[in-house]
């Protein structure tokens, strides 16, 4: 490959990679104790991160991958929704 020649990547693509990032990220920040799981932060990124992968799951579909961020993204939406319940 020359050095002119560009490897482009589909955009549902680089938006799963972003959700994959911001994943390893939150997981990295919990095992590092910089965020609580009780934490809002914690569930808006996980719910976030696993939307964006459900995105390019859309474009380029795989069964066993959807399943696992569908579930992530309802476990996260329980988390942020007994945050808000904890706090009234």
């Amino acid at each position: 490959m020359s050095t002119r020649e560009f490897v482009w990547i589909a955009w549902y693509d680089f938006v799963g990679s972003i959700g994959v990032g911001i994943i390893i990220l939150t997981y990295v920040l919990l095992q590092t104790e910089k965020i609580k799981s009780e934490c809002l932060l914690y569930s808006l990124l996980n719910a976030s991160g696993a939307s964006l992968i459900i995105v390019s799951l859309i474009y380029n579909f795989n069964f066993s991958a959807f399943i696992v961020e569908f579930f992530w993204v309802l476990i996260s939406l329980y988390g942020i929704g007994k945050y808000f319940l904890k706090k009234n």
